[in-house]
């Protein structure tokens, strides 16, 4: 059996107040805000555990002090099913935070609860439960937890990695630490404060700091998270490592530090070094919030365990969820919704003209692509040459593809069932010909149509003329 991955920190309920506005107040220029759905998930520490349950088969057992109020058993309920949880006896309220949003947009935040807790003592079962574990992520949201004696020297006994995701108000990570994960705020204050005050936001402005905190905690490595642009890894000495992120615009970016923490720490439980954990958490903070990011969050989403190899690594770099997140987006909005499909082996001018035309006709554009067993039905046992996931990836690479959908049938009939988008669009020889996924689109009013199509090019000719 697995060791499990094991999250230490502060737990908070997290709560969205969620409605729309379309007018001022009329005793004040403030917006009036109606139509108010709460929306609850688990936050801090909670968060990262539910994320990383949510990426693994790896069991996730969570630690942290657990008051009893409702507040708590709120945050209890919301956690069950998903990670295994360790209380922490404590006194002093939960930490709930509330954010009030309009559609997408966040208006202002209201926190309540105790801004610190007093452990009661860590429990023998949770000092046990972090020697033993694969890997022990520290998610300190600032509330004392990661001060606490007991909890500082369960840690350190740690015999797997340790990551940190540190807190502007919480403890200095332990020098035992594998991998220290702030964002550039963080590492430009914690620098300031080690007497290392360097201007600027570049690259060798957040090398430096990295550097300096790493002599100033005396820790492995310390990987900086500077949002859309990625991470910077340094080990102290050297040329750093930037992992750049993916491009993703207008979602809500909550939690991704979060996301971030927990894949690295996942990857290193199983056997990652440094760097590769590193690129992995970048990959995966991306993902999470092209999906929508914390306000995404569904209570009653649960991960698909027995997803077959193929379309779990597909989901991991586009995303049903990410995917059902966009078309939410972009129908809030009022915007078109384009799809397109094919199998898309050995992407060429001809597939690139196509695309770009096909997302020229809404405001955004989902590729459906033939799975590994739907591409050999229909071009025989030598194809595919590139597999979906890889395929994926490549598409996702292009500025004008927002998502890519995976389906095993030989048809996208199913997918587009499911999707419904306004636009089927098809590059080819197909003008004045009744398209056969016409008829699906035609049962909620979506429109197939046909592209000019570049011709001359097509995997098959490629495949011919590099075998001769």
């Amino acid at each position: 059996m697995r060791r499990p991955l094991v999250v230490v920190g502060d737990a908070l309920l997290d709560i969205d107040l969620v409605g729309s506005a379309s007018r001022l107040a009329p005793d004040a220029p403030v917006p009036v805000v109606e139509g108010v759905e709460a929306r609850k998930r688990p936050g801090g520490a909670a968060l990262t555990a539910v994320l990383a349950a949510g990426s693994t088969s790896r069991e996730v057992v969570l630690i942290a002090p657990m008051a009893r109020d409702d507040g708590a058993a709120r945050l209890r309920a919301l956690l069950e099913g998903r990670v295994r949880l360790v209380p922490v006896p404590a006194d002093g309220g939960t930490a709930v935070k509330r954010r009030l949003r309009i559609g997408d947009h966040s208006v202002v935040r209201i926190d309540s609860g105790d801004a610190s807790v007093r452990l009661g003592g860590l429990p023998a079962a949770a000092a046990a439960e972090i020697r033993n574990a694969a890997a022990v992520l520290v998610s300190d949201y600032g509330r004392g937890t990661t001060a606490a004696a007991d909890v500082r020297a369960a840690v350190a006994a740690a015999r797997g990695p340790v990551v940190w995701d540190p807190h502007p108000r919480g403890a200095d990570p332990l020098p035992s630490t594998r991998l220290v994960t702030p964002n550039g705020a963080e590492a430009a204050r914690v620098a300031a404060a080690a007497g290392v005050g360097v201007a600027g936001e570049g690259l060798a402005a957040v090398g430096a700091r990295a550097e300096a905190l790493i002599r100033h905690w005396g820790v492995g490595a310390v990987a900086v998270t500077l949002g859309s642009r990625g991470a910077l890894l340094s080990y102290g000495e050297g040329a750093p490592m930037v992992v750049p992120a993916v491009p993703v615009g207008g979602a809500d970016p909550c939690g991704a530090g979060d996301a971030f923490a927990a894949a690295a720490a996942l990857a290193l439980a199983d056997g990652a070094v440094t760097g590769e954990a590193v690129a992995a958490a970048v990959a995966a903070a991306s993902a999470f919030v092209a999906a929508g990011g914390a306000a995404a969050w569904v209570d009653a989403s649960v991960p698909e365990p027995d997803a077959d190899r193929e379309h779990r690594a597909v989901r991991e770099h586009s995303g049903e969820q990410g995917t059902d997140a966009l078309l939410a987006r972009v129908r809030a909005s009022g915007g078109t919704v384009v799809a397109t499909g094919g199998c898309f082996d050995l992407l060429h001018p001809g597939h690139v003209a196509t695309l770009r035309a096909a997302r020229g006709l809404g405001e955004c554009l989902i590729v459906c692509i033939n799975s590994d067993e739907s591409v050999r039905r229909l071009k025989g046992p030598s194809r595919p040459l590139v597999t979906a996931a890889d395929r994926a990836r490549v598409l996702e690479a292009l500025e004008f593809v927002d998502a890519v959908e995976v389906f095993d049938e030989d048809t996208p009939a199913e997918v587009l069932d499911r999707l419904r988008p306004d636009v089927w669009a098809k590059g080819g020889d197909y003008a004045g010909a009744d398209l056969p996924e016409a008829a699906v689109l035609r049962t909620w009013g979506g429109q197939a149509v046909v592209l000019p199509y570049l011709d001359g090019h097509s995997t098959s000719a490629l495949v011919q003329r590099s075998r001769r």
